[in-house]
C-alpha cells in the first residue's frame, strides 16, 4: 500500500510539473508569425538635428545673445513678402512652420535651406524627409541674398 501511495504521488507530481507554465519562446510556432513591430518615426518637421549644417554657401552663422530688432524687422518684411504663400509662422501649412525652428535646426541649415533649396532636397536627408512629409511640395528658391536670408533667420528668433 505504501509503495502504491508513493507511486501515485510521484505520478501526480510529474503530471503537475508537466502541465505547468511553459516559455512560449521555446515552442515551435507552426507557421504562426509574430506580429510585426512597427517603428514609429518622428516626422521630419519635429525631428531635432542640431549638428547638420546643410548643403550650401553658409558654413558658419554667429547669432548674438540678443535679437537684433532692426534685422528681425527687415526679416519679417522679407518673410511676409516672399514666404507666406507657403509658410505660416504659427502652424503647418504647405511648408513647415518656422516657429521654434532654431530649437530643431542649426542656423546654417536654415540659411542653406533658404538660399539653396534645390540642392538641399537632392543631397540633405533631412530636407528629403521634409519634402516627403509635405507631400512633395519643394521649397521655391526665392533668390534671396545672404543678408536677406540672415534677416529672415533673425526674424525666426522672435517667433
Amino acid at each position: 500500500m505504501k509503495k502504491a501511495l508513493k507511486f501515485l504521488t510521484l505520478i501526480i507530481t510529474l503530471i503537475l510539473f508537466s502541465c505547468g507554465g511553459s516559455d512560449k519562446k521555446d515552442e515551435p510556432s507552426y507557421g504562426k508569425k509574430e506580429p510585426e513591430k512597427k517603428e514609429v518615426k518622428e516626422p521630419a518637421s519635429k525631428r531635432v538635428d542640431l549638428n547638420n549644417k546643410g548643403i550650401g554657401p553658409i558654413t558658419s552663422v554667429d547669432l548674438g545673445l540678443v535679437v537684433d530688432k532692426n534685422m528681425a524687422a527687415h526679416g519679417k518684411e522679407v518673410y511676409d513678402k516672399m514666404c507666406t504663400a507657403c509658410h505660416k509662422a504659427e502652424k503647418k501649412f504647405i511648408g513647415p512652420s518656422p516657429k521654434g525652428i532654431l530649437e530643431r535646426r542649426t542656423p546654417e541649415w536654415v540659411m542653406n535651406m533658404i538660399l539653396n533649396p534645390e540642392e538641399m532636397v537632392k543631397e540633405d536627408q533631412l530636407a528629403k524627409d521634409l519634402l516627403i512629409e509635405f507631400n512633395g511640395s519643394p521649397m521655391a528658391n526665392q533668390n534671396l541674398t545672404k543678408e536677406e536670408a540672415r534677416a529672415v533667420l533673425e526674424y525666426f528668433r522672435t517667433l
